[in-house]
Formats: structure tokens, C-alpha cells, sequence
């Protein structure tokens, strides 16, 4: 997608390209753990590390009675276990290590970003084939935002990617209501106070505008809820249309809306600086492992 010659305004390098480079800051430090050794970890933290639900899901879980460390029933989230010296069930079937798994997913318009949603609106896993279900994604898309979406059950590169200190970088196309003028996008990027946030962009490029709407190729490096949405709207325009097309080095691509495609994890984890995923040796988990009802 070429830029040239568009108003283009940024915080970084104004001579750069419009391609999002990959985060520039070294990785921090991750030695691996041996193999054999027990790791200290509270249950829920286990099961979201795993994969298996979101941290929040998996305290509803536990105090919902479901979850038994060796075939004893606790309900407090926070009992420190020995993983994976202890036996972990979820009504009554073994928790057990996946391989780590990462997937470039276009999310659709239409959908929510989670694994079960309380007013009965369509989630992203009832887009998804049922054996990602364990998956959790990375940051969030709204319900009206399409374009891609990363899921993954390395709950390392996770953080990694959404740690704001790490600056990794996100790029959406945006179309809002009305034309963008040039001292708009400048006040885009020195960003402005709502509900108690600073909110900013990275860098605009202003790729087509009128009085009826302009397009936009906007950058963010921090994850805020809706920021373009409510940065834009603080500024007058009212945006129409978002779509995410990259994030740090992973890109849409031609990936079309529902579509999904894995990539290797230590692929993945390369092109971030990150060092190989570490497997345990534990048995892997049946795409059925665990229930699919809600807590």
C-alpha cells in the first residue's frame, strides 16, 4: 500500500515508510525453565498461562466448584499449586499442556472479542473451528472493528506484544465522517484528554479526504479501549469504519473476514526477538479436553 505524496504526520521519523516496522527494543530476558522442574503458580494464573480461559474466566470456573487439584475441590482462585507436579481436573477431565500455538485470524465486523459474551452476541469462537477454542486473543478488536487479530496460547509472547513499555506498533485503516485537515492530524498525534486518558496516535497519513469523509492510515502503539474511535470522535469526526491490517510485524495480508491461518510458533516469536517457545513434556490435550459450558 503506497503513501506517497499523502499528508502524512508522525511521532517517530517523518522521513520514514508507512510500513510498520517491527518493535526495535530488545527482548527482555527469558531463560528457560528445565523441563522437569515444578513451577509455583496459583490455579488461576495456570489456567490462563494455559490457555484454557481468560484469568477472570477461569476464577468463575473455580468458584463455581469445576476445578479439583488432585481430586480435591477448591474454590478459592488464588491456591498455590505445583504445575505439573499436581493433577488439575475441570469437570472432572485432566488439564494438560497444548503445544503453543499462534494464529493470524481476520476477525469479522459484527463479532466480540471473547470466549463467552453475557448478552448473547456472537463471539469470535463461534466464528473459529471449536479446536482454537482454547486460545485466548491478543488485545482486543470491538464489535464493529474487523481486520486481524492475533490468538495464541503463549501467554510470554502475549504480554510481550501488548506490553505498552515495548511500543510494538498496530496499523489500521480508518474512514471518518467529514475532512481531516491537516492541523487535525497534528492534533491527532499531540492527542487529547477523555475519561481520564491521554489518548494519541503514533502516526496519521491522511490518504483521501473530502467534505463528505476522509481515509486514514493510522498507527497506534498502546492498546487504550476504542482509542481511534473516541480520539477522532474528541476531534469531530465521527469514524465510519475501522479496520486493523498489522500488527508489529504480522500483517492481514489477504486473509479474507473468518478466515484464519497458523504460523509457527517459534516463527512467530522469532521475527519479535523472542527466544523459541519452551515445550513441556507433558501429555497433549484432546481438542475435547475440556466443557464447553458456560460456568
Amino acid at each position: 500500500m503506497s503513501m506517497t505524496g499523502k499528508p502524512h504526520f508522525t511521532q517517530r521519523d517523518p522521513a520514514s515508510s508507512d510500513r510498520v516496522p517491527p518493535p526495535r527494543k530488545p527482548a527482555r530476558s527469558m531463560p528457560r525453565a528445565k523441563a522437569s522442574s515444578a513451577k509455583r503458580v496459583t490455579l488461576d494464573r495456570l489456567l490462563s498461562k494455559l490457555g484454557i480461559a481468560s484469568r477472570s474466566q477461569a476464577q468463575e470456573w473455580i468458584r463455581a466448584g469445576r476445578v479439583r487439584i488432585n481430586q480435591r475441590l477448591v474454590r478459592m482462585p488464588d491456591t498455590w499449586i505445583d504445575w505439573p507436579g499436581d493433577a488439575v481436573t475441570i469437570d472432572d477431565r485432566p488439564v494438560q499442556q497444548r503445544p503453543p500455538q499462534f494464529i493470524l485470524f481476520h476477525k469479522p465486523k459484527g463479532v466480540v472479542t471473547t470466549h463467552q459474551d453475557e448478552k448473547g452476541r456472537k463471539t469470535i469462537f463461534d466464528v473459529l473451528p471449536p479446536e482454537l477454542k482454547s486460545l485466548h486473543a491478543v488485545g482486543r478488536l470491538d464489535q464493529a472493528t474487523s481486520g486481524l487479530l492475533l490468538l495464541t496460547n503463549d501467554s510470554t509472547l502475549s504480554s510481550f506484544l501488548t506490553d505498552p513499555k515495548q511500543q510494538v506498533p498496530r496499523l489500521y485503516l480508518v474512514t471518518v465522517r467529514g475532512e481531516v485537515s491537516d492541523e487535525t492530524g497534528r492534533a491527532a498525534l499531540d492527542g487529547v484528554d477523555d475519561q481520564g486518558e491521554r489518548l494519541h496516535c503514533a502516526s496519521v497519513t491522511i490518504q483521501k479526504r473530502s467534505g463528505r469523509e476522509s481515509h486514514l492510515a493510522v498507527t497506534l502503539t498502546e492498546g487504550k479501549n476504542r482509542e481511534i474511535r473516541r480520539l477522532f470522535k474528541a476531534l469531530g469526526h465521527e469514524v465510519t469504519r475501522l479496520r486493523r491490517i498489522q500488527y508489529g510485524p504480522f500483517t492481514l495480508g489477504d486473509l479474507q473476514p473468518g478466515a484464519w491461518r497458523e504460523l509457527p510458533i517459534d516463527a512467530a516469536r522469532a521475527q519479535l526477538q523472542l527466544p523459541p517457545a519452551h515445550r513441556a513434556r507433558v501429555p497433549q490435550a484432546k481438542p475435547d479436553l475440556l466443557d464447553k459450558r458456560a460456568p
